[in-house]
């Protein structure tokens, strides 16, 4: 009886999560649940996950998981504890570990055990919550350099919510404190609220990406057309939005083709403004042509050309003094 008691309390050691509560006053909690030494199963391959907030949609996550070889999953937060590795380990499966790391302050992305737990990781996800945080936490520390290196080396990097919201080469920090609605951003495109951050992480296939999240169900198309309108008038011309729903994610493959997955019949919207927008300080956005594509399940997507192959709807829309029209 004793040595049955021995074993099972050594097996619900090893599949709960464990708190280090030794990082705690270096700026981040610890928390890890599965074998940490376990090899992985499969090679890794590089690509993205681009979630848009809400729940998880559970094939784009297997998709992603795949991607990390079945391997050793680190999440990245800067708000909540062990909730989300539980999840995905428990939910999504298909991984040996998931450890996750809760940031507090910018210390935190020079402590070398923080560092070293992304340096073995076979895949990097960065969860929701406020992308402001990461932006300031990370931006131009040694976290960001292992973020972009990951990829680089053939491991899959993806974000959800605010995680999906710096992924891009420019995005909407919400450095103000707040988070822009669409007829603010429309009324103003480079006013101050509309903080756009570059330069933070350079994810293949998103050089010239604009993201953002909770799509529909916070009516954000007026307001990503404007971050866009704002890029393409101060530093790339080339710039364009990708807007995702909620319960939604495109998964990339390393070749740049994306497949999206929705447990919410919802959509990724492209938005393709045409020519850049002549902006003034506290003037209202006028935008005659842009190009809005929605992709669903059956639609297939080249990041790097932005074809869209057998989009679920495709029409042009007009901003004029601020109002959006033709949807």
């Amino acid at each position: 009886m004793k040595l049955c008691t021995t074993i099972l309390l050594a097996i619900l050691a090893f599949a709960m999560p464990a708190a280090a509560h030794a990082g705690t006053e270096r700026g981040y909690s610890y928390y890890e649940i599965g074998d940490l030494h376990a090899p992985r199963p499969a090679a890794t391959h590089a690509g993205l996950l681009l979630a848009g907030g809400g729940d998880w949609p559970t094939d784009a996550f297997r998709c992603f998981a795949r991607k990390a070889g079945g391997g050793h999953l680190v999440i990245l937060a800067a708000s909540g504890g062990a909730e989300r590795g539980e999840e995905v380990y428990r939910d999504v499966g298909g991984l040996v570990s998931v450890q996750t790391i809760i940031f507090t302050n910018r210390r935190a992305s020079f402590d070398p055990r923080v560092l070293a737990v992304l340096a073995s990781a076979d895949g990097i996800f960065i969860a929701g919550g406020d992308q402001a945080n990461y932006v300031r936490f990370w931006k131009g520390t040694p976290v960001a350099r292992a973020i972009d290196r990951k990829i680089a080396i053939g491991k899959p990097v993806g974000g959800t919510s605010a995680g999906l919201a710096i992924l891009g080469h420019a995005g909407y920090g919400a450095m103000d404190g707040g988070s822009i609605e669409s007829p603010a951003a429309l009324a103003d495109p480079l006013g101050p609220a509309v903080t756009i951050v570059r330069d933070f992480l350079h994810m293949p296939f998103l050089k010239h990406v604009v993201t953002d999240t909770h799509f529909s169900a916070r009516n954000r198309l007026g307001r990503l057309i404007a971050f866009v309108a704002q890029v393409r008038a101060t530093s790339d011309r080339r710039a364009v939005g990708l807007g995702i729903d909620e319960d939604s994610a495109l998964c990339v493959e390393a070749d740049g083709s994306g497949r999206f997955y929705t447990r919410n019949k919802g959509f990724a919207w492209l938005v393709e403004p045409a020519g850049v927008p002549k902006l003034k300080k506290a003037k209202p956005l006028n935008y005659p042509s842009i190009r809005i594509t929605r992709m669903d399940p059956n639609s297939r997507i080249d990041l790097k050309s932005l074809k869209v192959t057998n989009p679920a709807s495709s029409i042009v829309v007009s901003i004029d003094r601020g109002r959006l029209s033709g949807i």
